[in-house]
């Protein structure tokens, strides 16, 4: 009965021996996958920097747009303006005037 009691107790150690093994190779396997796997923690820190990126530029753009915005409201409905961005960007002048123009 000794012999057989053994041999049971060799077979259940043996067994949980495995399922521990199993069990920790199948947390090992997951943790990769949640760090290094097509939807893991990398990839998902990239995806959330690249987001962020992105949105600044939005911004950056949406700003830029206002400010276009702004300035064509301007170009049509203020003459003083027109005069002024005709004499700033294209160096526009009246007949009776003369441009002094300096070198920096």
């Amino acid at each position: 009965m000794s012999e057989l009691r053994r041999q049971v107790i060799s077979e259940v150690k043996k067994r949980r021996l495995i399922f521990l093994t199993l069990s920790i190779l199948t947390f090992i396997y997951v943790c990769i996958i949640l760090v290094f796997g097509d939807s893991g923690l990398i990839k998902y820190m990239e995806m959330k920097e690249k987001k962020a990126r992105l949105e600044r530029e939005i911004k950056e753009i949406e700003s830029m747009n206002s400010e276009l915005k702004r300035e064509l409201q301007l170009l049509k409905e203020n003459p003083f303006y027109i005069e002024k961005h005709a004499r700033e960007e294209y160096r526009m002048a009246r007949p009776d005037e003369y441009i002094f123009m300096y070198e920096r």
